[in-house]
């Protein structure tokens, strides 16, 4: 456990864009005896902090060093690209990332979409995160593909996005040391991938009682009966006499 033996404690990482209420709701109903708190650091911050053992596990975004780190993909979500409400995407429903051959393409350098080969023009400088890039955009200095939820936290009035359905997706996966895959980790593990609070894996074990052995019933119930002897009667337990014959 993390912490003191008195005081445990689970800390829980996660990178913008990815909301732990549910799981975290759930861990508070279920281990009312540990309290869990909640690191939001960025996606480039989260793999060192879960080295340095800052965190017990984290919710990052894919991928991650598995020669290190343990990862369980948990769900995939839609890239859309962020424009200025007045673009000409902002009049379709989806693009593809050909009809952004004429525009500038920002790339921030906390970017995580596995380009083969990157969409648009390049701006001649990389903004340094997504929030930033998101202030070029509403600058009207380029535009942005992201994670769906990215484009949802920095939301602005004056931006708008649209999916885009053959660029690559971002992964969400819960992440944690290999070398220290604890008692509270496979806790948490059991809550993401929707065990119950019965279940015989991702739980403490609940200490075993001794159970008092049933009693024998006592009784001939289960005693065979010895047969009557040979000319006696079952019923009296003597021979019985026949009447005499009249000569």
């Amino acid at each position: 456990m993390t912490g003191s033996e008195d005081s445990p404690a689970f800390r829980l990482a996660y990178v913008p864009g990815v909301i732990p209420a549910k799981w975290v709701r759930i861990w508070n109903e279920r281990r009312t005896d540990v309290p869990l708190t909640l690191l939001q650091v960025s996606t480039t911050e989260a793999h060192d902090l879960l080295l340095a053992g800052d965190a017990d596990a984290g919710l990052v975004r894919l991928p991650v060093d598995r020669t290190v780190l343990s990862a369980i993909p948990l769900y995939t979500e839609t890239t859309v690209v962020v424009v200025p409400k007045d673009h000409v995407v902002a009049a379709v429903d989806e693009i593809t990332a050909e009809d952004l051959a004429d525009d500038i393409v920002l790339y921030p350098l906390d970017d995580t979409l596995a380009w083969e080969n990157l969409p648009g023009c390049p701006a001649l400088e990389r903004p340094a995160t997504t929030e930033d890039a998101i202030e070029l955009v509403a600058a009207g200095i380029g535009v942005l593909v992201v994670p769906q939820s990215l484009a949802r936290l920095h939301h602005r009035k004056d931006l708008t996005y649209r999916p885009v359905t053959d660029a690559p997706e971002s992964q969400v996966a819960l992440s944690w040391p290999e070398s220290r895959t604890t008692d509270l980790v496979e806790d948490f593990i059991g809550i993401v991938r929707g065990r119950t609070v019965n279940s015989s894996r991702g739980r403490r074990e609940e200490p075993k009682t001794d159970q008092p052995k049933p009693k024998k019933r006592s009784g001939t119930a289960s005693t065979p009966r010895k047969p009557a002897g040979k000319g006696r009667s079952a019923r009296t337990g003597g021979s019985r006499q026949g009447k005499p014959r009249r000569k």
